[in-house]
């Protein structure tokens, strides 16, 4: 009892110091300080759909153009996550009102949608799309108010509020369409503190938007396009008929206010979670229920263990423990190397590169060094990561591996490295990029040439100068000697039968970080943005230790039965969470999301194979690993005659 009251006291100070590293903001940009009649820019960035997960660029529908229309130059994980940011004609000035402005066109010469037109921004709406725009690299967020479950009384005071990203392109009545062409800007400030005689800067420190559907007829406009809006009860909403042409006018105003906000603080609306208390008790429950097991069985086996090596280490009756216990009967087998070992070193060595990259984009983007208002930096820093690990970790392993398992052609062995696992997701990536382009969507990665040249020119050259050196290396020293001719191998009971191991080792990973996935899942697939990066380093540690935990007892249990095959068993097994992944990402998609087209569904479920061959890579590995020390360990501890 107190052994688990000290696991439970050290493991609530991690959790503390995760928390206030969660708090801790490094700021992706430099602040811009604004004077009075400053231009702020406003820019667009991308439209977006849960329900069909395909961003358009801006200009894809009719809105108003600019004089010239000018793209920002994208980084990698900008354009993978089909960002093109542009600017707009809207004209706002820091600290300067506008009442209502028209923003392209006269008033006496309003914006003429074509049928074509029309009936593209009628599907739009269907499709649930939102608009995203960015003021000073702030995205837009449209406030949403409402009553909690609570006392009557306390209804009447105070309401919810939450922030939706972006705002919605128009909205749906019966069959007829509506389209939000009025935007209200509420823009946010904090005043710097300066010198006297110096003139007040300013900070944006959030960017509001209410967007509003107004009929032409409604919306009286002046020769200097300037429009007064009508009250709210009386105005009409602005109707787009897909079946022929419509007239409309595309206005905006533009309010300020102070808040006491502080600039470097400005993130926390956009990233403020309505059941962060949910998330804790989640997150703390997993723990203690995983370091609970991991404890038990630890316990368990080492017990067993010490039991096991007293018995074989005894001068008298060796014969009588040897006939009674089964693990050292293989010890002439265990390092036998397995079938195909060469696929195997290379697989293993895919997953010793997405353990470093994860490991160190999760550290990294924990120190708020990857926050949100990089763009694209968490993607981009993966990315990069990826390939240059593969030079040095992967190639080095793998090829110290394959020589272990008695390998010898090492040119094949580093070439199947560096193509075998980036080649099934170059090629899953392909065939998806083509259905994008189809689409005509922002999301299909413009020139797959240079993420080729970057395999084939960077990571290739890197994987065989690892792998050369990996392989000139030492192998690893095994304990005990191989026989020359095997072992027969008795009939197995059906509980160690592969498929029902995979099931079993792969419950208390996925039950260590299920409710971190449901947040991954809503980043990727709901635009949400995803910043708790101290709880997923936390889970991560979690992640490790239970799959090395799983995976040695599955491979003691497997060697007590004189099955020396373990090789590939333990490397299947311990990916064995990556089913559930696979499961819940089914439950996720039924419950969950609102795809109902064939490309849609076709996104999701390759992109979710893509994370579960990943993922099953990753914990195969951790497991393989934490199994081979294990089995080393043990048979070095016996004396073997």
């Amino acid at each position: 009892f107190s052994f688990l009251q000290e696991r439970l006291r050290y493991m609530l100070v991690l959790l503390l110091l995760l928390h206030s590293t969660d708090s801790f903001y490094v700021p992706g940009v430099a602040p811009i300080n604004f004077h009075r009649n400053d231009p702020v820019e406003i820019k667009a960035v991308k439209l977006t759909s849960s329900r069909t997960q395909l961003p358009y660029e801006y200009y894809s529908l009719p809105f108003c153009h600019p004089t010239k229309i000018t793209y920002k130059a994208e980084n990698l994980g900008e354009v993978l996550r089909g960002d093109r940011i542009v600017n707009t004609p809207f004209q706002v000035s820091m600290n300067v009102e506008k009442k209502c402005e028209v923003l392209c066109n006269f008033p006496n010469k309003p914006v003429i949608l074509t049928v074509e037109q029309s009936k593209l921004i009628a599907e739009r709406i269907r499709e649930d799309y939102y608009v995203h725009l960015i003021a000073d690299n702030l995205p837009v967020a449209t406030r949403l108010e409402f009553y909690s479950n609570r006392e009557e009384e306390e209804k009447k005071k105070e309401k919810d509020v939450q922030f939706e990203h972006g705002y919605r392109l128009g909205f749906m009545d019966g069959n007829k369409f509506y389209l939000h062409n009025h935007l209200s800007f509420i823009l946010y400030y904090h005043r710097e503190d300066v010198e006297e005689n110096q003139e007040p800067t300013y900070r944006v420190v959030r960017f509001e938007v209410i967007p509003q559907s107004i009929k032409l007829e409604d919306l009286k406009a002046d020769e200097k396009s300037m429009c007064t809006l009508p009250e709210a009860t009386g105005s009409a909403p602005q109707e787009i008929d897909p079946s022929k042409e419509n007239q409309l006018l595309f206005t905006y105003s533009v309010h300020w206010e102070e808040s006491d906000i502080k600039w470097a603080s400005r993130w926390d609306t956009y990233l403020t979670m309505s059941d962060v208390q949910i998330h804790w008790f989640s997150i703390i429950n997993s723990v203690v229920v995983v370091f609970f097991l991991s404890g038990i069985l630890s316990m368990i086996i080492i017990r067993t263990l010490r039991k096991d090596i007293a018995n074989y280490n005894k001068e008298d009756d060796i014969e009588d423990t040897m006939e009674e216990s089964g693990w050292k009967l293989v010890h002439g087998d265990v390092f036998r190397p397995p079938q195909y070992p060469m696929i195997l070193s290379s697989l293993l060595g895919s997953g010793i590169q997405l353990f470093c990259m994860i490991l160190i984009v999760i550290f990294v983007a924990m120190l708020g060094m990857l926050s949100p208002s990089s763009r694209g930096a968490l993607m981009t820093t993966a990315c990069f990561l990826f390939m240059f690990m593969g030079g040095s970790f992967l190639a080095f392993f793998g090829g110290r591996l394959y020589r272990t398992l008695k390998g010898h052609r090492w040119k094949k062995g580093a070439f199947c490295t560096a193509t075998l696992y980036p080649g099934v997701v170059f090629g899953i990536c392909f065939v998806l990029n083509c259905f994008i382009w189809g689409k005509h969507s922002s999301g299909a990665v413009p020139s797959m040439v240079a993420l080729l040249c970057m395999w084939f020119g960077i990571s290739l050259p890197l994987v065989y100068l690892g792998y050369y050196f990996g392989f000139r290396k030492q192998p690893y020293d095994n304990p005990v000697r191989t026989n020359q001719i095997p072992r027969q191998i008795p009939e197995q009971r059906w509980y160690m039968n592969k498929f029902v191991g995979i099931l079993m080792a792969g419950i208390l990973p996925f039950g260590a970080m299920f409710i971190e996935l449901f947040f991954i899942f809503s980043a990727i697939w709901e635009n949400q943005f995803y910043y708790l990066f101290g709880f997923l380093f936390l889970v991560f540690i979690i992640l490790v230790v239970s799959c090395s935990q799983i995976s040695i007892v599955m491979v003691y249990f497997q060697l007590c039965a004189e099955d020396y095959r373990w090789w590939w068993r333990t490397f299947l097994v311990s990916g064995g969470s990556a089913f559930y992944v696979l499961i819940y990402a089914i439950f996720y998609f039924v419950n969950k999301l609102d795809i109902v087209e064939f490309i849609p569904s076709l996104l999701y479920f390759g992109y979710t194979a893509l994370m579960v061959l990943s993922f099953w890579l990753l914990t195969g590995t951790i497991g393989f690993y934490a199994a081979y020390m294990f089995v080393r360990k043990i048979y070095a501890a016996v004396k073997i005659d």
